[in-house]
């Protein structure tokens, strides 16, 4: 097991970041040489950009009160604002998120810093927050967004899918991914995913699922971890192909080897305006309860396994 060889190091790079280099890049591999519509799964090298908000399209689902806002560089974001009714670190839970997400390959769509300018509030009078009977509007400057998959009108995007249609997913097994992923990082909300259809791709495989809303990860505001078995797996017969533990080693391996640095770096490079006093010592202690968490993963699984509800039918 990776956990044996931590202190291991060849020219300098150590034998857990050198597992994981090999793990992405075979999955960047299957994503260019097999069906096209793999190649939106392909991990880039920097998803993060910064934008100008610049027309307000509707308001979405979800008790962050979400914004549906195209940018002035005319792609369209779901903007989560810092002082949504939630908590401020909800931004910052979705920011790490994307980034680790992105390393350990789960596809998910692209994140953005949406900058809220005063003449976008006063031009658009619909974008407004609703806490306690009244109107609270977002704040000026800078906001998380997670980029809209179907900008164009002509892709299409579903919240489910029907079971018998699961089968034409090209990233299926995503799940087991972003599984491991929300029993490492606490996710005390239920699985959220969108699917996208892609026209000219013919079946089988004509469909690609994208994780999105993880502002509950940490326990969403608390930063803190109380597991339980019953949270985490997705309502839906998308764990058909999981016949056992296997199904999930490819990310139980990477968790395990997860930088820290890449953590560090998630939190570094996010607008500074999204820290409170108290965030960079918070942050910290997460860290180092992260950091611990890595090798127990399997054991969180092995108990969701064991549930009256077991979510893997065909794992016996």
């Amino acid at each position: 097991m990776l956990r044996h060889f931590r202190s291991k190091e060849f020219l300098g790079i150590t034998l857990r970041d050198l597992v994981l280099s090999v793990f992405t890049r075979s999955l960047e591999s299957l994503a260019m040489k097999t069906d096209p519509i793999f190649s939106v799964l392909a991990v880039r090298g920097n998803p993060s950009v910064c934008v100008e908000a610049r027309h307000f399209v509707r308001k979405m689902s979800g008790g962050a009160q979400g914004h549906l806002i195209e940018s002035a560089d005319g792609d369209t974001y779901v903007v989560k604002f810092t002082n949504n009714p939630q908590h401020l670190r909800i931004v910052i839970n979705e920011w790490i998120t994307s980034i680790i997400f992105r390393h350990l390959c789960i596809s998910t769509p692209d994140a953005a810093v949406v900058n809220i300018s005063r003449e976008f509030i006063r031009d658009n009078p619909g974008v407004y927050m609703d806490l306690h009977s009244r109107r609270v509007l977002p704040t000026f400057g800078s906001h998380y967004g997670s980029r809209f998959a179907g900008k164009s009108g002509q892709i299409k995007v579903y919240s489910q899918l029907p079971n018998a249609t699961l089968d034409n997913v090209a990233n299926l097994s995503d799940f087991c991914g972003v599984f491991v992923a929300d029993k490492w990082l606490g996710n005390t909300d239920y699985r959220q995913a969108i699917f996208t259809r892609t026209p000219g791709v013919s079946r089988p495989f004509s469909f690609v699922v994208q994780m999105i809303d993880n502002g509950q990860m940490f326990d969403g505001g608390n930063w803190r971890f109380e597991d339980s078995p019953i949270r985490g797996p997705y309502f839906g017969s998308v764990y058909q192909h999981v016949h056992g533990i296997t199904a999930f080693e490819p990310w139980l391996a990477a968790v395990a080897a997860f930088p820290a640095a890449v953590l560090e770096g998630a939190f570094q490079q996010m607008p500074s305006s999204w820290r409170s006093g108290d965030t960079e010592a918070a942050f910290e202690k997460l860290l180092g309860q992260l950091m611990r968490r890595r090798d127990r993963v399997s054991d969180w699984i092995y108990e969701c396994h064991a549930l009256a509800t077991n979510p893997f039918p065909n794992w016996t």
